[in-house]
């Protein structure tokens, strides 16, 4: 029996040394996924994504970079978040055994608004503090519609222009600079609104300017028109399995089966309690073309400077801001002013361009029937929404049963970790339903990571009666990285059902909320503060609620002519029909129809040189290449292929950057002793005006891998262990 005893302790030892080991080496792996990930940003692909950029193999040749270890030893060795001091990124020189700060950045940005067309030039300032040579890298955010077409890089009084190159010979020009210590910038796109900047051998104390260029166009919404420049890249969530062959980038985040560039787009955060570092200075020049009566920035306090009735100066009240909070910018004509139509042309190598808008008809003009609907609201209730964004989205959600009527149906469902339905179909509207719903609403919290398809899935659930308008309001941040995946869901299982974006937040994923509205046959609302939920709010209903031009027909004189969209999509109240065209000539008009709400409308306009504008052909090229991204979506791999190929010529034509070219500037004279060490530091960014980051990401990073319940089972089987070696020790066998 002692014997009999012995041997059953020691296999309860056995047992917890087990359970050790197994947390420990769980906690181990989540530790090594930050200190010793790969240089695949420098040696080649680690996923497919990498060969939607064009790679068969590796990124640059072997003999440039023969292995990840060698690429490692020449950049020394990596640096784990918890290297990241108060307000300060840190990275280890293995020739001096110390740490050595980021380059602080700073950014200048400038806009001349004429009409609708915008042309930016930001100016972005790299300073080494150190007595180091280094490497800056930062990932930004611009506009979703941005054509970014120059980059020039500054050092010194001399100027180098870049070109541009397929991403993969770009990849390689960088890292040859890099190696042989030629200063260069490397200027990608990961999504159509966030890039990232590279800037290869910052001397000790030098500063190395780079100035980006691109064009859009403003955006009008019900009654005013609006352009927003969004200043930081908010950490977003990685569905799905982990992609365990290596990272590409150099972030808190991994890539995933559903996300496969997740670490590229997720650059170090600063701490929670350091406060903001990187700074940024706008000033806008804004050329109307009619009189203004009122120019706003909700988010940011301004001056204005009225130097005529059309034409305006706009600078920051403070002049210098932290990148944390998205720049918006809003003009209202004067009283009766409004344009009915505009047209904006250029001669770009003989050929004519031209972008016109025309305001739709009004409501006031047709007759309403109103369609009883079904209402699904989906909200956001993830960590990222902690805080003022969980109570703006709970205010609008309060705010938006208000609006239901009598003879309308409704349902919520919560995203987060999970989806939760609160009803388990529709309901009707009535006191004792909305009282439940109420009460549901106030009680939810922001926590978890943000699971949208299976929230998508039930939202499109469709039980419902065929006589009912079906409409999906989705209410969130949008800080999730697989929006290729939500979009190509929403594409194919949307069906009846309509989907409305309500963007929550001082930096919402304008890209995805937009494009899910765009598949969703829907509209985009943003909602920056609770101070703009009941206005905001009101918008949207009055869109949903109110008929849409429907069916809109383009017809032009010229059947030679390319215009995009190629398809104009249904329109709700108050959004215009925005086209951009290259044609043979400018002559003859055009005609644009459609219905609306079963009455037929129609609207003609003379197709002759309007305001000359240098920047349509590069905004007509953006259009394309946006048209064949969706095609991508549901394209075969042959077809992929080819319409990679058509983007690439598409963006060499007109200079632009895409997900498959890039801006490439090299300094021809070495400026580095090629003995000095190459440390890497990519600048961190701010976290969103208002974010918590212990409560949108915790301690540990939320992906969708099961590392955090690997934990727990580990502490779970310590315990047990221990609890039997107890039990033995008082009861022996």
């Amino acid at each position: 029996m002692k014997q009999r005893g012995q041997i059953s302790r020691n296999r309860a030892w056995q047992a917890l040394f087990v359970a050790v080991m197994l947390t420990v080496s769980t906690l181990s792996a989540q530790v090594s996924a930050h200190e010793n990930e790969s240089e695949s940003d420098l040696c080649g692909p680690v996923n497919d994504m990498d060969n939607e950029y064009g790679t068969n193999n590796a990124l640059i040749e072997p003999d440039s970079c023969v292995t990840e270890r060698s690429c490692q030893e020449e950049l020394g060795p990596e640096v784990s978040l918890s290297d990241i001091g108060r307000g300060s990124l840190v990275f280890h020189d293995e020739t001096r055994d110390s740490y050595i700060l980021a380059p602080t950045l700073t950014t200048d940005v400038q806009m001349w608004i004429t009409g609708l067309i915008v042309r930016a030039e930001v100016r972005q300032t790299f300073h080494n503090p150190s007595d180091e040579w280094l490497e800056g890298v930062y990932a930004f955010p611009l506009p979703e519609s941005a054509a970014v077409d120059h980059l020039n890089m500054l050092i010194g009084n001399r100027v180098i222009e870049a070109e541009l190159h397929e991403r993969v010979e770009a990849q390689h020009m960088y890292n040859t600079a890099r190696i042989t210590g030629k200063k260069a910038s490397l200027l990608s796109q990961e999504r159509p609104n966030i890039f990232t900047m590279s800037v290869a051998n910052i001397a000790p104390q030098e500063e190395i300017v780079v100035i980006i260029n691109y064009q859009h166009h403003a955006s009008f919404d019900g009654s005013q028109f609006q352009i927003r420049f969004p200043l930081v890249v908010a950490p977003r969530f990685s569905p799905g399995e982990l992609v365990l062959e290596g990272r590409s980038g150099r972030g808190w985040a991994q890539n995933t089966e559903a996300a496969h560039d997740a670490a590229r787009i997720a650059p170090p955060l600063r701490t929670w309690d350091a406060g903001p570092d990187n700074y940024v200075r706008i000033s806008v020049e804004l050329e109307a073309g009619f009189p203004i009566r009122k120019v706003i920035s909700p988010y940011h306090d301004i001056d204005i400077f009225k130097i005529k009735p059309e034409f305006f100066r706009i600078e920051l009240l403070d002049r210098v801001v932290p990148a944390d909070c998205d720049f918006v910018l809003s003009w209202e004509p004067a009283r009766d002013r409004l344009p009915q139509a505009a047209v904006f042309t250029q001669t770009d190598r003989d050929l004519p361009y031209a972008l016109i808008m025309v305001m739709p008809p009004s409501n006031e003009d047709f007759a309403e029937v109103k369609l009883p609907r079904e209402c699904i609201f989906v909200i956001d209730t993830s960590g990222s929404m902690h805080g003022n964004s969980i109570q703006q989205a709970r205010q609008s959600l309060l705010f938006a049963l208000e609006r239901l009527q009598s003879d309308d149906q409704f349902n919520i469902i919560q995203c987060n970790s999970f989806a939760e339905r609160l009803f388990e179909h529709s309901m009707p509207v009535t006191p004792e339903t909305l009282e439940q719903a109420g009460s549901y609403i106030r009680s939810m919290r922001a926590k978890g990571g943000t699971h949208m398809l299976a929230a998508l899935q039930q939202a499109f659930e469709d039980h419902g009666s065929l006589n009912r308008l079906r409409q999906v309001i989705f209410i969130t941040d949008g800080a999730i990285d697989n929006e290729e995946q939500l979009f190509q869901y929403i594409e194919h299982n949307l069906k009846r059902s309509r989907l409305f974006t309500v963007g929550i937040g001082p930096a919402p994923n304008t890209h995805f909320m937009q494009n899910a509205a765009r598949y969703g046959q829907g509209s985009f609302t943003q909602i920056g503060s609770s101070a703009e939920v009941a206005t905001r709010m009101d918008l949207l209903f009055a869109r949903i609620e109110n008929p849409l031009l429907a069916d809109i027909e383009i017809e032009w004189n010229d059947p030679d002519l390319e215009y995009y969209p190629s398809i104009v999509p249904d329109l709700y109240l108050g959004e215009p029909i925005v086209v951009c065209a290259r044609l043979e000539q400018l002559r003859g008009q055009i005609a644009i129809r459609g219905n609306c709400n079963g009455f037929p409308w129609k609207v003609t306009l003379p197709l002759t040189p309007g305001q000359e504008h240098q920047s349509i052909s590069t905004l007509w090229a953006r259009k394309k290449i946006e048209e064949l991204t969706d095609r991508i979506l549901k394209s075969t791999s042959t077809e992929r292929a080819a319409l990679r190929r058509e983007i690439i010529a598409v963006a060499f034509d007109h200079n632009l950057v895409t997900k498959y070219t890039s801006l490439i500037a090299v300094d021809k004279t070495p400026g580095k002793p090629l003995d000095a060490s190459r440390p890497r530091a990519h600048v961190p960014i701010n976290l969103p005006a208002g974010w918590d980051m212990a409560a949108a990401y915790g301690c540990l990073p939320q992906t969708a891998t099961p590392s955090i319940i690997l934990v727990m089972m580990g502490l779970i089987c310590c315990a047990t262990a221990g609890l039997i070696r107890l039990l033995l020790k008082g009861n022996p066998l």
